[in-house]
């Protein structure tokens, strides 16, 4: 069966369904490369997540808030005004980024565990280490 799998010596990145408690349906590929039964190289898999409309309203906002500091600037305004409003600008980026990592744990993290990708969950942890620096 797994030679039937494969094509021009790499296997064919057949899509599974996943169903979660919540009755919520999802799709993902995990793409192999046929060398081994090892598991897949990397966490390639792609679903819709359930925050992807607020995170882009997010970073929408966050962008337009840069802009306006940028023409603060262009027009010589206080330093210290500059900087109250980009730490407004870092703490909105902190909390999306905080939006994006729930939603990666809550359903690429636990896809993650349940197929046994621990390649997944290393970088997961690589990429906490550098959102927290």
């Amino acid at each position: 069966m797994k030679e039937e799998q494969k094509e021009n010596g790499k296997e064919q990145n057949t899509p599974h369904v996943h169903v979660r408690p919540d009755g919520t349906i999802y799709t993902h590929v995990h793409h192999h490369d046929g060398a081994s039964d090892a598991q897949p190289h990397s966490h390639t898999h792609t679903h819709t997540h359930e925050n992807t409309k607020a995170v882009i309203n997010r970073l929408s906002r966050a962008i337009g808030h840069l802009e306006s500091i940028k023409k603060m600037v262009e027009n010589g305004r206080d330093c210290s005004e500059v900087l109250i409003q980009l730490s407004a600008v870092k703490a909105a980026i902190n909390n999306t980024g905080k939006v994006i990592l729930q939603d990666h744990i809550e359903h690429c993290l636990v896809d993650a565990i349940e197929t046994g990708d621990f390649e997944a969950i290393e970088e997961l942890n690589k990429a906490i280490d550098r959102f927290i620096k």
